[in-house]
C-alpha cells in the first residue's frame, strides 16, 4: 500500500518573500481519500505567521476535508505524532512526498522516513521554499534552495520524482 504525504508547514508563504511555487499542484497526484495524509505544524514556524497579512494559502494546497491532519511539533513529521505507527498499522511501507519547505520540513522527514524503513519518493514539482539568506549574507534564490534540496536527497534518502512519473510509479 502507498500513501501521499504533503508536509505543508500550515500551508502558507508570505508574500513579502516570494517563493518558488510547485509547477504541479498537489492535485495532480493521483489519490484517494483512504491514501492521503496533511501534516501541519501545531505552532507556526518562523518563516509563517498565520495571522500575518504577509501570508496567504495557496490554493493547489488546500486540504481535502476527509484527508487525514497529522500536526506536528518539529520540522520532521514523525516526532510527536503517531505517523509512524499509523503508516505501520495499514502496511504502508511506500511514501510519496510532497510540500512546503523543501529544505527544511520535507528534507527532515524524509530523511527520517528513509531512516525508519519506508520507501520514500519526494515529488519534486509539487515541493517549493523561499529565497534564503547564507550564512554569508548572500540570498539565494528559491528556485536553487529547492535545487539543491533535491540534490541532497537524490539516490541518498530518496528517489525524487516529477509528478507526471507517479502514476506509472503506482502501476496505474
Amino acid at each position: 500500500m502507498t500513501t501521499h504525504l504533503s508536509t505543508a508547514d500550515t500551508a502558507t508563504t508570505p508574500k513579502s518573500n516570494t517563493p518558488f511555487q510547485p509547477s504541479s499542484p498537489s492535485s495532480a497526484l493521483p489519490t484517494s481519500p483512504s491514501s492521503m495524509s496533511s501534516i501541519a505544524h501545531a505552532t507556526p514556524p518562523r518563516l509563517f505567521t498565520i495571522s500575518s497579512r504577509e501570508c496567504h494559502m495557496p490554493l493547489s494546497l488546500s486540504r481535502p476535508i476527509d484527508e487525514p491532519l497529522y500536526t506536528k511539533p518539529v520540522h520532521s513529521a514523525f516526532i510527536g505524532t503517531s505517523l509512524e505507527a499509523d503508516l505501520r498499522v495499514h502496511d504502508i511501507i511506500l511514501l510519496f512526498m510532497c510540500g512546503l519547505t523543501s529544505n527544511m520540513c520535507v528534507n527532515m522527514t524524509v530523511r527520517m522516513a528513509e531512516n525508519l524503513g519506508f520507501e520514500v519518493f519526494v515529488v519534486e514539482d509539487v515541493c517549493a521554499t523561499l529565497d534564503r539568506v547564507g550564512p554569508d549574507g548572500v540570498r539565494r534564490r528559491a528556485e536553487d534552495v529547492h535545487a539543491y534540496a533535491m540534490l541532497d536527497f537524490c539516490g541518498e534518502f530518496c528517489i525524487v520524482v516529477k509528478a507526471s512519473d507517479v502514476q506509472g510509479l503506482l502501476g496505474n
